[in-house]
């Protein structure tokens, strides 16, 4: 016997439309988790754009290459950051950027040397790099001891290719410290400096063209001794004074990668072996004696013209001089410390008893992010000061202390 509903019962017609929508509603949210849930239950699949890196105990990271120094490669992973790795911790390594390798073989002083470098895709095996440049041929493989540099397409356009604006890839420092004391006697002193070299190209492993240098150092004090009565007799009140300036620029031209051409100037005042301003211009040339990542040492001479002025003296005692500068700087960066020495002797020929020499010691120890601590030393030797009451000393010694704020280009 077959049941009927009666669908004209209102009650009846309201739950039968009831029931349909429900069923609608089941069928609805049963695709929609189909669409959304079941795929979120699969791990996303890595960019396939992205370069992957496979360690030597088999562990895979995919990200991107951004470059090998010094035997140290630099990879970014977005999980981790960027991380370093010597190549015996690299198994294989995919890259499918444009990157230059740059050979330890290869000459890297000008553009024409600079353009023949590989540039391309890269893979990393057997301790070896292969570059697949897209015109030419794929080079042979270059073992990874033998690489100097990786780094991208861009970097190296910008880096042989262009030339920084004048303003632009100054590195340096600059250096402040002062004292004050009041008691009997009022007396403060400030010292500071300012230094800043810019080599073109601006990156190590490019051989220089040139290189432009700039330095300022200044000291001032002063000790107030107040007037006061002796025995009814007024003492006036004595103010001793000091005050030490340099200041020097030099330009070099490089003909190979450490042989330069130099023109250069200097101006000296030094209160306390009463000279007013000693002038320096010349020219000559310089030689890299030592060039290693951690150090490096420059050996220079000149021919130049200088003229000296004393305050205290005649019209006699302010010669013209011809002479020369022969100068050796030193430089040596630590993890914990940078030290710089420069030492400098400047005979002059047409007057024999009119020659100086000075040298400078400076050292400087990480203190917070740019920050560091500095110690420095001047000694200066004049060995043609004019008679003077008292009598004047022919050598001058200067340290100094202060904090250091390096300045960093963004080129």
């Amino acid at each position: 016997m077959a049941l009927r509903f009666p669908l004209n019962d209102p009650s009846v017609r309201t739950a039968y439309s009831a029931s349909l929508r429900a069923v609608r509603l089941l069928l609805l949210a049963a695709a929609v988790c189909a669409t959304l849930a079941c795929p979120a239950q699969d791990k996303p699949a890595p960019n396939p754009a992205s370069d992957v890196l496979v360690l030597s105990n088999g562990d895979t990271l995919h990200g991107k290459l951004v470059g090998e120094m010094q035997g140290k490669v630099t990879f970014h992973s977005d999980p981790l950051g960027d991380i370093s790795l010597d190549w015996d911790k690299i198994k294989e390594l995919h890259a499918s950027q444009r990157f230059a390798v740059v050979d330890k073989s290869v000459k890297t002083r000008g553009r024409k040397s600079a353009a023949q470098i590989p540039i391309g895709p890269l893979e990393v095996e057997n301790q070896t790099v292969t570059v697949h440049p897209e015109s030419s041929p794929a080079p042979a493989p270059i073992p990874v001891k033998n690489v100097q540099l990786i780094t991208d397409e861009a970097t190296l356009n910008k880096d042989v290719f262009q030339e920084p604006g004048f303003f632009a890839g100054w590195n340096g420092a600059a250096t402040a410290g002062a004292s004050v004391v009041t008691a009997t006697q009022s007396q403060y002193t400030f010292t500071g400096g300012i230094g800043l070299v810019r080599l073109v190209p601006t990156v190590s492993w490019l051989d220089p063209r040139n290189r432009t240098s700039a330095d300022f150092t200044a000291s001032y004090g002063k000790i107030t001794q107040p007037a006061y009565l002796d025995a009814g007799v007024l003492v006036p009140a004595v103010v001793t004074k000091s005050a030490i300036f340099h200041a020097d620029a030099e330009r070099d031209q490089y003909f190979s990668p450490r042989f330069f051409a130099l023109g250069e100037t200097a101006f000296d005042h030094n209160y306390g072996q009463d000279l007013q301003l000693q002038q320096i211009y010349g020219g000559g040339f310089g030689w890299t004696a030592m060039k290693t990542p951690k150090q490096e040492a420059d050996l220079k001479g000149t021919i130049q013209y200088e003229k000296q002025q004393f305050i205290s003296g005649t019209s006699t005692s302010n010669p013209n001089l011809v002479g020369s500068t022969f100068a050796a700087t030193y430089v040596l960066h630590l993890k914990l410390l940078a030290y710089t020495q420069g030492i400098a002797y400047i005979p002059a020929y047409n007057d024999m008893q009119a020659y100086s020499a000075n040298e400078t010691n400076t050292f400087s120890f990480p203190a917070y992010k740019r920050l560091s601590f500095s110690l420095g030393t001047m000694d200066s030797y004049l060995n043609d000061p004019p008679v003077s009451l008292p009598p004047t000393k022919r050598n001058s010694f200067q340290f100094t202390m202060g904090l250091t704020y390096a300045i960093k280009s963004k080129y």
